[in-house]
């Protein structure tokens, strides 16, 4: 086993002192409007778990917990901060299920990119998320510095470092090849006070094995990609927790799954010849037995040249990489290669008919977005994306937003902190300018968050906008 290069604790210290510095001007400071309470009144809460609209109603943030809600009284008085709601919506705070706050072993980088992604997440309406494979101090800094409100930000849990075969070109791993390879980086990262393991594609069937066995042992979750030598129906049977994009599914709905558990690597046209509709209906229907998670991040592999030229969030990224993004869309969009447009047309489009079929069927999902390690996958923006495309897969725009809202306090166990807008719960909102439940692309229209029972008002969300396009043109 060998664990990945960590970034030394005095860059962490670096790190944590310029998100605050490079974003707000000052250290550890947040600069945010902080108060003790908020009072939003005359808004409509949505009723995320049964799709109610309650209009005319007041919610009351005490410190980090909601103090009550109850419908508005006229010239009733409040202390604290008071936001008139009249004509806006209040949903619960945002999750995006699946990003990379720390993706590199890179110091500097680490800096830079969680400078402008952590904060752009709320700027977005994102209160929470959570993180699927980064560099370990770097993400338990972060997650500390978030929770002590030093910097702006969402709630993190995080697997840390992601788990892998010897052969894997990520950096942020613990290579593992043995059995007692598995459990060993499973008990290191226990120790260390990781939520959950998260699994990668090259990990050796053995290992995988031991994995599961410690991480029951320790009553840990494990969760993340079916490895390639892996059958679907196993990965259910040792209780992986939930399935990322889809891997494990694809493979288990043709004939050719053996060869790939054997080390073959088909291609996309090769598996699309060995679809067998009789083993997607049986894959999927143990996964709706068993209730095994699905966060498809459909964006990551669907997004096209159309989505990076109306992408409202391309602004606030790095200019070096939407620039690349936008010269891989000329690439592909001048390609000749008419049979590679075929195969990847077709197999998208069989992506998304998977998502249907399970959404269908019963099976659980979650948003999330891969984020920001993928093509146009713009932090914060990326998740009101990854919502659309699940309206598009045959979700209703209800139980889109439940799979970023509900949805992840059902998964995380912890729907009596968070995921509805109840008295008692997490001071985690949102309040925007429409109706989500009219059209899921109203997600998007933020004019405040509550996170953690700070409050970010219009002009404050303006003011942080501005600084981040400033630093995102950088």
């Amino acid at each position: 086993m060998s664990l990945a290069p960590a970034v030394t604790l005095a860059a962490l210290r670096v790190l944590v002192v310029a998100v605050g510095a490079i974003v707000f001007g000052a250290p550890l400071v947040s600069q945010t409007v902080t108060v003790d309470n908020v009072t939003i009144e005359n808004v409509t809460i949505v009723d995320v778990v049964n799709g109610k609209l309650f209009p005319n109603m007041t919610v009351v943030v005490d410190g980090k917990r909601i103090a009550s809600v109850t419908k508005t009284r006229p010239n009733e008085p409040h202390s604290g901060t008071v936001m008139d709601g009249a004509g806006m919506y209040v949903i619960p705070g945002l999750w995006d299920m699946h990003v990379h706050v720390a993706f590199t072993n890179d110091a500097t980088r680490i800096q830079s990119t969680s400078a402008l992604m952590l904060p752009l997440l709320i700027a977005n309406g994102i209160t929470g998320v959570r993180d699927m494979g980064s560099n370990l101090d770097a993400v338990l800094a972060a997650r500390d510095a978030v929770t002590a409100h030093q910097v702006i930000g969402p709630r993190i849990v995080t697997s840390g470092p992601m788990l892998d075969g010897p052969t894997s070109r990520y950096q942020v791993i613990i290579k593992v090849t043995t059995a007692e390879d598995g459990r060993a980086a499973v008990r290191q990262l226990h120790d260390r006070g990781v939520d959950f393991i998260k699994t990668q594609s090259l990990i050796p069937r053995d290992a995988y094995l031991g994995i599961a066995d410690e991480v029951a042992k320790l009553g840990m979750r494990f969760e993340g990609h079916v490895p390639d030598a892996i059958r679907a129906r196993e990965a259910v049977a040792t209780h992986q927790h939930s399935f990322e994009h889809l891997l494990g599914v694809f493979g288990a709905s043709t004939t050719i799954e053996d060869s790939v558990i054997a080390g073959k690597k088909p291609s996309n046209a090769a598996i699309l010849e060995a679809r067998s509709e009789s083993n997607e209906k049986a894959i999927i229907a143990l996964l709706a037995k068993n209730q095994v998670w699905q966060c498809p991040t459909i964006l990551s592999d669907l997004g096209s040249a159309a989505d990076v030229v109306s992408d409202p969030g391309l602004p606030y990224w790095f200019k070096n990489t939407v620039d690349g993004w936008k010269a891989t869309s000329l690439r592909r969009l001048n390609s000749t290669d008419a049979a590679a447009a075929d195969v990847k047309q077709r197999f998208d489009r069989w992506e998304l008919s998977l998502t249907t079929k399970m959404h269908a069927a019963g099976v659980p999902f979650l948003a999330g977005t891969d984020a920001p390690a993928g093509f146009d996958l713009v932090p914060g923006a990326s998740l009101h994306s990854e919502l659309e495309w699940l309206v598009r897969a045959g979700f209703t725009p209800l139980e889109a937003l439940r799979t970023a809202t509900i949805n992840p306090a059902t998964y995380l166990g912890r729907t009596k902190v968070f995921g509805t807008v109840e008295a008692g719960k997490i001071a985690d909102l949102v309040v925007l300018a429409r109706n989500p439940l009219a059209s899921i692309s109203n997600t998007r229209s933020v004019l405040a968050v509550v996170a953690d029972g700070r409050f970010y008002s219009a002009t404050e969300l303006n003011k942080l906008r501005l600084r981040l396009l400033e630093l995102a043109a950088k």
